[in-house]
């Protein structure tokens, strides 16, 4: 059952064996960050589920859709373009990354101020506080942290990435959550959100300036800021349309549901999203090792990179969501028992991020090689998961559909749009790398199968405790088991590697001086 990636042209080359040996160390660290995460999350939605119910869980959901939003598009293609920037310029790091935050800033200052001044794109029912129109103040500290941690991935400083968005920013919001629930009920979750987002950026910025240290003889210049701002236009509407898939569900479901079935809805995708952070933890470091090999123009190392990290991706991401899906019920129920109703939405969530591996990984190289094309791509992605929705939440309105029908279809909705988007980014970084690009191995089904299969007599014999306290390990005991033993190959196997012998942050940097490895 063992099987390998089929374009191995680049496997004994040394530099391609430390950049897989890079990306592995990064994803270790970065499945860490997952764990805590994971254990950080729950803790919050067991409080805003059961202590602020459903409505207004759904009203916090709806707000931070336009919010984050706003904070995407004022970083402006910074996350993944920074690492182009910093391999290409000469100039000091330290002011490449000053007049990257400058940028940003000065476009957040007004887009903050405008939905301060007009908060019905955040509230379109018209029910908030003077304090809930607070949260725009998270779109500078937000946009900041991206950039921040994007400059310290750039130095294989993964652990950043995961004190500030795994331990610091979840733990500092279920904590706030419990306060503000005594303190400010009725804004309470704006303001824990508030706290949790200038909790990170502190724990960013730190070891940005640890790393990086000041600018030396910094003078932003107009034309500078202003050619940087065109250069990563096209990336900057690409992340936020990918970031837009994520959430164009909620934003829809809003104007056709309740509140209530927002806030399940939420709380699902929460759920969901957890094991999305497997993923998208690996651009920062899939992002220097593709610009360097592009400067070589190595496509068979591309190539192989970003299929093993798909590969590792997307086996991860299967065995979470069998774990987290098939128990669905209980796992929702542990939020509230409004919220059971939320699992068909799960499942179909929880596939969408296993169909959307392929693409995350293809888009990690094309937005290098064919930026445009890519773009485009994007558009049509979100155009189509748009028109999906919206038909979905006709039929259930033409139909009477019950208000949780509706979430499912627009989980439905993500699912199609997603895989779809795969196939064609993967379909089209073949073209130009001359290599196959696929994270499928036959060893994941190898492997699902006996996990579905306890899953199945775990919910069928069990009671609802014991389906989370057994079956959910389990499952994923015996899913590891079988792709460790059967599906796993040497290569595979450096991500579990304590010693990979990774020492390549010198060929990324050109000032590897005070870099911070994990």
């Amino acid at each position: 059952m063992s099987e390998q990636p089929a374009d191995t042209a680049s496997q004994h080359d040394p530099a391609s064996q430390r950049d897989i040996a890079a990306l592995a160390r990064g994803g270790r660290t970065n499945f860490f960050g997952f764990l805590l995460r994971l254990a950080a999350r729950l803790p919050f939605l067991l409080i805003a589920g059961r202590l602020y119910g459903a409505d207004a869980l759904g009203r916090f959901a709806y707000a931070l859709v336009i919010v984050e939003l706003a904070g995407q598009l004022c970083t402006l293609g910074q996350k993944r373009g920074l690492a182009q920037r910093l391999s290409a310029d000469s100039r000091h790091a330290a002011n490449i990354i000053s007049d990257g935050m400058l940028l940003t800033v000065l476009i957040a200052l007004p887009v903050a101020l405008l939905l301060y001044l007009f908060p019905e794109p955040m509230f379109p029912s018209g029910h908030f506080t003077g304090a809930d129109k607070l949260l725009v103040a998270t779109i500078f500290p937000t946009s900041l942290t991206d950039i921040a941690l994007a400059a310290l991935a750039y130095r294989y400083d993964i652990a950043a990435t995961v004190r500030a968005r795994s331990i610091v920013e979840p733990w500092s919001l279920s904590i706030a959550a419990g306060v503000f629930y005594y303190i400010a009920p009725q804004s309470g979750l704006s303001l824990s959100y508030i706290v949790s987002i200038f909790a990170s950026a502190v724990a960013a910025l730190h070891p940005l300036w640890r790393s990086y240290g000041l600018p030396r003889r910094w003078r932003p210049h107009p034309l500078v800021i202003g050619r940087l701002a065109l250069s990563t236009m096209p990336l900057a509407v690409a992340d936020a349309v990918e970031w837009g898939t994520r959430k164009l569900d909620i934003a829809i479901l809003g104007l056709f549901a309740s509140p209530s079935s927002v806030g399940v809805y939420y709380v699902a995708q929460q759920v969901a999203s957890l094991p999305q952070k497997l993923k998208t933890s690996f651009e920062p470091i899939l992002g220097p090792v593709i610009t360097r090999n592009l400067k070589e123009n190595n496509y068979a190392a591309i190539a192989r990179q970003v299929c093993q990290v798909g590969f590792w991706i997307t086996a991860a991401q299967a065995g979470i969501a069998m774990a987290l899906g098939i128990p669905g019920r209980g796992v929702l129920g542990l939020v509230g028992p409004q919220f059971v109703g939320g699992e068909l939405a799960l499942v179909f969530l929880l596939l969408a991020e296993v169909g959307a591996a392929t693409a995350v990984v293809s888009e990690a190289a094309l937005i290098y090689i064919a930026p445009m094309k890519n773009l485009l791509v994007s558009l049509f992605t979100i155009a189509l998961q748009g028109a999906l929705t919206v038909a979905g939440m006709v039929v259930a309105n033409g139909f009477e559909f019950d208000q949780l029908d509706r979430a499912s279809s627009a989980a439905g909705a993500l699912m199609v749009t997603l895989c779809i988007a795969s196939v064609v980014k993967s379909w089209l970084l073949t073209t130009y790398l001359g290599k196959r690009i696929s994270n499928w191995r036959w060893s994941l089904f190898g492997a699902a199968v006996p996990a579905a299969a306890v899953g199945w007599a775990a919910v069928r014999f069990l009671p609802e405790w014991a389906e989370i306290a057994f079956g959910i390990p389990a499952i994923l005991g015996i899913y590891s088991w079988v792709i460790w033993r059967f599906g796993f190959g040497p290569d595979d196997r450096v991500l579990f590697r304590r010693d990979t012998g990774a020492d390549t942050p010198t060929t990324l940097d050109p000032n590897p001086a005070g870099q911070a490895i994990v």
